[in-house]
C-alpha cells in the first residue's frame, strides 16, 4: 500500500522544516490525502492497460479483460489467451506484448512483485524489465503501491509544474533540476512528489 496520512503528513511536515516557501504552501492547502494502489501483478498490469488512453477507455478495456479472464486475471490466463480474444478487449497489438512480457516474467518467477529489493534503484530496475515500464511507472508503481517514502518521480510534468508554483520558479525545471533540488529534502521526496501532485493546480496557491 501507499504513503498512509500520517506518512505523509510526519514527511511534509520534515520538508517544510527545510524550505520556507513549501511550509507556507502547507499552512495554506494542508496536507495532501494518500494516493495507494494494491501491491503486485494486476497493478501493473492496469498502469499498462492505462497508457496513452483515457481513464474510461482504461476502464472499459479493464471491465472486458476481467469479464474474459476472471476477476484475478490470472497471468497464467493471459499468456494462454487468443491473440483476437484480447484484442476484442481493446488490447493493441503492442500491449498485448507489453502485458505478455509482465505475465511472463511473474509466472517464471523472475519477477516477485512481493518480495522487490529493498533499495529503490534496484527495484526500479526489476520493474523497467518489463516491456512497456519505464522509469515513472516504475516510480509510480513504488510510491503508490509500497509506500517508499523517498521515491521522486522527477520526471513527472506534474510534479515539475508543481515544484515551479512552489518554488516561484521562473519556469518548469527539468528532470535533472527536479532531483537537484529536491535533494535535501530525503528521505521523504515521496510526501513531497504527493504534494506537487497536490498543489500544481491548486487555485489556493
Amino acid at each position: 500500500m501507499g504513503l498512509t496520512t500520517t506518512q505523509i503528513a510526519e514527511g511534509l511536515d520534515y520538508v517544510a522544516a527545510r524550505n520556507p516557501r513549501i511550509a507556507e504552501a502547507v499552512a495554506r492547502v494542508g496536507h495532501p490525502e494518500p494516493r495507494i494502489r494494491p501491491r503486485g501483478y494486476a497493478t501493473l498490469l492496469r498502469t499498462i492497460i492505462g497508457q496513452q488512453v483515457s481513464v474510461a477507455a482504461a476502464t472499459s478495456v479493464w471491465t472486458k479483460l476481467r469479464a474474459l479472464l476472471g476477476d484475478d486475471l490470472p497471468p497464467q490466463d493471459l499468456l494462454e489467451a487468443d491473440f483476437d480474444a484480447l484484442r476484442g478487449c481493446g488490447l493493441s497489438r503492442q500491449k498485448q506484448g507489453y502485458a505478455r512480457s509482465l505475465c511472463e516474467l511473474v509466472v517464471t518467477g523472475e519477477l516477485d512483485l512481493h518480495s522487490l529489493p529493498d533499495d529503490d534503484e534496484e527495484a526500479i530496475a526489476q520493474l523497467i524489465r518489463i516491456k512497456g515500464i519505464g522509469r515513472w511507472s516504475a516510480e509510480i508503481y513504488l510510491l503508490f503501491a509500497e509506500g517508499r517514502p523517498d521515491i521522486w518521480p522527477a520526471g513527472d510534468l506534474a510534479v515539475q509544474a508543481g515544484m515551479a508554483k512552489l518554488l516561484g520558479l521562473a519556469e518548469r525545471p527539468s528532470e535533472k533540476e527536479a532531483r537537484s533540488l529536491a535533494d535535501d529534502w530525503r528521505p521523504h521526496r515521496g510526501a513531497a512528489a504527493i504534494f506537487t501532485w497536490h498543489c500544481y493546480d491548486n487555485p489556493a496557491l
